[in-house]
């Protein structure tokens, strides 16, 4: 898969490309990230400028639809397969582990990074991009979101992980999309808190048993509305996760 991503800040992201299982997917050739500077595309060529005020007045700033659009098109140009463009915005639908298994079956995603008050009004009705957030508050750029969204999707490429059942596992990942069940590990008892025996039994039945009944406890606890029961007495809360 690859990553566009289009920022005022590439640098932002050099930390993070070089860690971890992103670093070594990179370098097996399983993902491909590339960023480029909108500044590159600025018509204000001395000063790189791409940013000005919003006509009607108000505070901060907007990027420019001309350098954008520039940009975003021949961006998409620089590989054969037509990216499926996002912009980053607090105003776009929410993501959820559904969304991000969809993406994850794209061939390529450009990640359009805003900052300031955001973009001008005619990128949105040029490009037609989707919007995603991801969450009720705002940053100061679209480029923690974009990072976000990269991570979501690369666990769930083949291949990124090194056991393709953990992402299966994971909270949300399931039909049900219940949470995770509570995970042990050595010791057996630390501090007066013990591992449960069934976790210790080497019984598989059990064990299964023994963590659908936690997974299913733990989303009651802690969110109800994702059990199946209640999203079909709340078509509304249903319709807030889809």
């Amino acid at each position: 898969m690859r990553f566009d991503v289009v920022t005022l800040f590439p640098a932002i992201f050099d930390g993070y490309l070089t860690q971890s299982l992103l670093d070594k997917a990179i370098v097996r050739g399983l993902v491909e990230i590339q960023r480029h500077n909108l500044r590159d595309w600025a018509e204000d060529t001395p000063h790189r400028k791409v940013d000005d005020r919003p006509f009607g007045g108000g505070p901060g700033m907007l990027l420019q639809v001309e350098p954008t659009v520039n940009c975003v098109r021949d961006v998409d140009a620089m590989a054969d397969v037509p990216a499926r463009k996002i912009l980053l915005t607090p105003q776009g639908r929410r993501l959820d582990q559904r969304l991000a298994e969809d993406l994850a079956t794209s061939d390529r995603i450009m990640l359009m990074c805003g900052r300031y008050e955001g973009f001008d009004q005619r990128v949105l009705d040029i490009i037609q991009p989707e919007e995603i957030s991801i969450g009720d508050f705002v940053l100061n750029g679209g480029e923690v979101a974009a990072m976000t969204i990269i991570d979501a999707v690369v666990r769930l490429l083949p291949g990124v992980l090194g056991d393709e059942q953990s992402s299966l596992d994971d909270s949300f990942s399931r039909g049900n999309r219940m949470l995770e069940f509570p995970q042990y590990t050595r010791p057996r008892e630390f501090e007066g808190h013990t591992v449960p025996d069934v976790l210790l039994s080497g019984d598989h039945a059990a064990i299964a048993a023994w963590r659908a009944e936690q997974s299913r406890a733990r989303t009651i606890d802690r969110r109800r509305d994702l059990l199946p029961e209640h999203s079909k007495t709340n078509p509304e809360q249903t319709n807030k996760l889809s």
